[in-house]
């Protein structure tokens, strides 16, 4: 490999790996935070989850478009699609935790709104609700994971190391749009069940 490719690559390491720790602990950090329940007087901000789950549907978008570009030879193109899914995926990340430090959290399957599934409620809602667990569960482990996997691709292709590049992407992609898809679902699993 090129000593300037490896060079360019090596200078962001420290930072992929500062930005992959961060994020996620800042996240789970901010999420248990409730500015309401803390007595602030702020208003819960739940218009937001439809716009953050439409922003999810974008990114799946513009990833596929974004490799369509590539598969026809479109350098250009595809790095402006990347870079527009990474400001969305920044942009679902901001609203998300936005959203959670002035809602209360919502209960898949709280037909009654009272925080509590009792045993009517788990009844009503039946097996689905393990399909929705597994689904939630999954996008947010992949969410933690996807982190360096975005941000290594990324580098790679900016260094011109368009071989590494091209390796990674074959699991960067799945993961990314697996996540991207995912949070579109799990909105429309649990919105019925939000207290707005």
């Amino acid at each position: 490999m090129d000593n300037t490719i490896n060079n360019a690559e090596t200078k962001y390491n420290k930072w992929i790996t500062a930005v992959s720790i961060i994020i996620p602990i800042a996240v789970a950090a901010l999420f248990g935070v409730n500015l309401r329940k803390l007595g602030f007087n702020v208003q819960p901000l739940s218009f937001l989850p439809p716009i953050y789950a439409t922003i999810n549907g974008l990114t799946a978008i513009v990833l596929f478009m974004a490799v369509s570009a590539i598969k026809k030879g479109n350098r250009v193109l595809h790095e402006r699609l990347v870079k527009v899914a990474i400001a969305f995926s920044i942009s679902f990340l901001v609203m998300y935790v936005a959203y959670h430090m002035t809602a209360d959290s919502t209960a898949f399957g709280d037909t009654n709104h009272n925080g509590v599934i009792d045993e009517a409620e788990k009844i009503a809602v039946g097996p689905i609700r393990f399909l929705y667990y597994f689904i939630l569960l999954t996008h947010i482990a992949l969410s933690v994971i996807i982190i360096p996997f975005v941000l290594i691709t990324y580098v790679r292709g900016l260094a011109g190391n368009f071989e590494r590049h091209k390796k990674i992407s074959r699991i960067t992609y799945p993961m990314w749009m697996y996540v991207a898809v995912t949070g579109v679902i799990v909105y429309l699993m649990i919105s019925p069940y939000y207290n707005h």
